[in-house]
């Protein structure tokens, strides 16, 4: 048995040890960056931060379509970022500016900890008040039995809050087990409450569009300032869940399954009347000019190109939640149900997915995974089940993925022409519609189904169709410069992981989510149609296509041409993960759901009218000295250096 160190060796072993586990230290680092330097991430020992590298290059000089949108969202988004508050007093009176009334009680202890968690923008939940604006027009008290009467309806779980405790409830599964430990981090910071949580793929709520309008009307009669309003909530209101207590027939959500019949059928009631979800006279080509640019249809409103009311009539058919979807239980009343995403014909209440709370290998993106954009393929990736809607052998054509994995199909668009841009000497543009895009694909696509489900009987009919490709980690998609994101049964959840990445990402989507005012697209994402005829015009702007003679003028093209833009995607790619790093953190889905149930707090309370912060907000001065708010997002494009005369 070895007796004690000498007392007066200790300190020479003390400073040994150190000097070994440093020199192990020191190699176990740089062996790890000799491995993989591009997907460890270790250059300069920043472990455990991920940055975003500054930019080096030009844009383009020339005059595509997709260059002016870039510059355009760029505009959008300095006026976005340099308008943002940076302290209380300016929140609370921005706040009142926008929306006609105070702040939720409870609204400065949520900027305290909306700040000590580091939030960017304190201003923009502009998704939360659209959300609730129409339950100001129905009493407090009925919203409540509504919500207490939900519990325990047909795809719906409930959560009950009191006295700063989520109550235990026989009701279990993923989506309100997350949701309940989501609301117990800030549980104590809210008040009594039933709250009805959507625990189906699809949104629930639709209100036909009269209605909705009447609601709207009645709430800006209702807002005001009073100077007396009171900073907490109402104690003790009756008609919260009580086990075993009757429900009033008006209340009833009175559900109906719409699974398998033509949404449009239904959403277009939800529409207003000169949309060309209801105006017959407006055509395919009328539609397109709300949203898309004359040269190349590319997208210019990410939100029109969404919305039911505008692109319904084209997707009806075309999209498998429109005319396919396994389950669609919904109502036509105002009902205040909880749900992680909706179609621009919903009136659910909108809340950030459960899907980003989970650590889901399949969704969680690790930086450590990923690789610098010079790193990764010239490919646009996806992989993804035939998922979306019920297959039959004589629909699934029209189903929105198979189409996108037909469009991407080398030897299924080897006989096809599609429409692109084609640069002509002088730095312009001009529609080259012939352009057979299989070797393109073959080049630059790795598009393909894993397997098959959701067929009836069976998925049989796609033996001779697919040929399935080898499912890929999400860490391996990180190889591909760019990945696209398109629906499933409903929204995907692999967006929020995109956007933290160093890839670039392509959106096509009709779902809506928490975070969509945040994103702008052209800078933060690269929208494509949901009908994919601009996904060629949009690849073969990134990646570019080479003549066998560059252009001499505008009409000496013989084939089409176009140079790459590589710098601009990469642009993209980086600002997008430089604003998620700053707005779509784990933090920023507690932020937000903290506010929300603050707000829906209020809606419910009978003192809503008489409620709120009133105060100007200087009580928290010395607070925002503690805290300063960062600085606006730096610009990540630097010029490169200037050449010198050896060069």
């Amino acid at each position: 048995m070895l007796g004690p160190f000498p007392r007066n060796r200790r300190p020479f072993y003390l400073v040994l040890v150190c000097a070994v586990s440093s020199i192990c230290f020191i190699n176990l680092l740089f062996l790890t960056y000799a491995i993989d330097n591009s997907v460890i991430r270790l250059p300069n020992l920043n472990l455990f931060t991920a940055t975003t590298n500054p930019v080096i290059g030009e844009y383009a000089n020339d005059e595509h379509p997709i260059g002016h949108l870039m510059r355009e969202a760029n505009r959008q988004w300095l006026a976005y970022d340099n308008g943002r508050s940076t302290s209380f007093r300016r929140t609370v009176a921005k706040y009142r500016e926008t929306y006609g009334r105070h702040p939720p009680p409870g609204f400065k202890e949520w900027y305290m900890f909306a700040r000590k968690k580091k939030a960017h923008n304190v201003d923009d939940f502009q998704q939360i008040t659209g959300d609730l604006r129409p339950f100001w027009a129905v009493p407090p008290a009925e919203i409540r039995q509504m919500a207490a009467g939900l519990q325990f309806s047909d795809g719906i779980a409930g959560v009950q809050i009191r006295n700063k405790k989520i109550v235990n409830s026989p009701v279990d599964g993923w989506r309100i087990d997350t949701m309940r430990k989501s609301i117990n981090r800030i549980v104590q910071y809210l008040p009594d409450m039933d709250i009805a949580l959507n625990i189906m793929d699809q949104p629930r709520v639709m209100v036909p569009f009269e209605a909705t309008q009447e609601y709207l009307r009645t709430e800006a009669l209702t807002r005001s300032l009073p100077s007396d309003a009171q900073d907490g909530f109402t104690p003790g209101m009756d008609y919260l869940y009580k086990k075993g207590s009757s429900i009033e027939e008006h209340v009833n959500p009175s559900w109906f399954s719409i699974a398998g019949k033509l949404y449009m059928d239904f959403a277009k009631e939800s529409c207003d009347p000169h949309s060309p979800a209801r105006n017959d006279n407006l055509t395919i080509e009328d539609t397109d000019k709300l949203y898309k640019s004359p040269s190349g249809g590319f997208v210019t409103n990410f939100t029109a190109s969404s919305d039911l009311c505008t692109v319904g009539p084209v997707l009806g058919e075309n999209h498998g939640f429109l005319f396919s979807a396994s389950s669609n239980l919904i109502t036509r009343k105002l009902i205040p149900v909880f749900s992680e995403c909706k179609v621009s014909v919903n009136n659910d209440i909108i809340f950030p997915a459960n899907m980003y709370f989970l650590d889901d290998k399949r969704y969680v993106y690790n930086s450590r995974h990923d690789y610098e954009w010079k790193d990764k393929a010239d490919t646009l990736l996806w992989r993804g089940v035939t998922s979306g809607g019920v297959q039959l052998a004589d629909n699934w054509q029209h189903m929105h993925r198979q189409r996108f994995v037909h469009v991407t199909n080398n030897t299924e668009m080897r006989s096809e022409t599609v429409s692109i841009l084609s640069e002509t000497g002088s730095g312009q543009y001009r529609t080259y519609s012939s352009f057979y895009p299989g070797k393109f694909s073959l080049d630059h696509f790795d598009v393909g189904f894993i397997e098959a489900w959701g067929c009836i009987p069976n998925c049989s009919f796609y033996d001779d169709v697919w040929t399935y490709k080898k499912p890929k980690d999400f860490s391996e998609q990180f190889k591909a410069k760019y990945l696209v994101d398109i629906d499933g049964h409903s929204f995907s959840g692999r967006w929020r992981a995109f956007q933290l990445s160093k890839s670039l990402g392509i959106k096509a989507t009709i779902f809506r989510e928490w975070h969509d005012s945040r994103l702008f697209p052209w800078r933060h994402f690269v929208p494509m149609d949901n009908r994919y005829d601009d996904l060629y015009g949009l690849m073969t702007y990134f990646l570019g296509l080479d003549p066998q003679a560059s252009p001499v003028d505008a009409f000496s093209v013989i084939e089409p041409y176009i140079q790459n833009h590589d710098f601009e995607a990469e642009v993209i790619a980086a600002q997008s993960r430089e604003w998620a790093q700053h707005a779509l953190r784990n933090e920023d889905l507690d932020i937000y759901l903290y506010l929300l149930l603050l707000e829906y707090g209020r809606i419910i309370d009978d003192n809503r009218d008489n409620i709120g912060y009133s105060g100007d907000g200087s009580e928290l001065d010395h607070f925002d000295d503690q805290y300063p708010f960062s600085p606006a997002i730096r610009d990540i494009v630097n010029p490169p250096p200037p050449l010198t005369d050896e060069q």
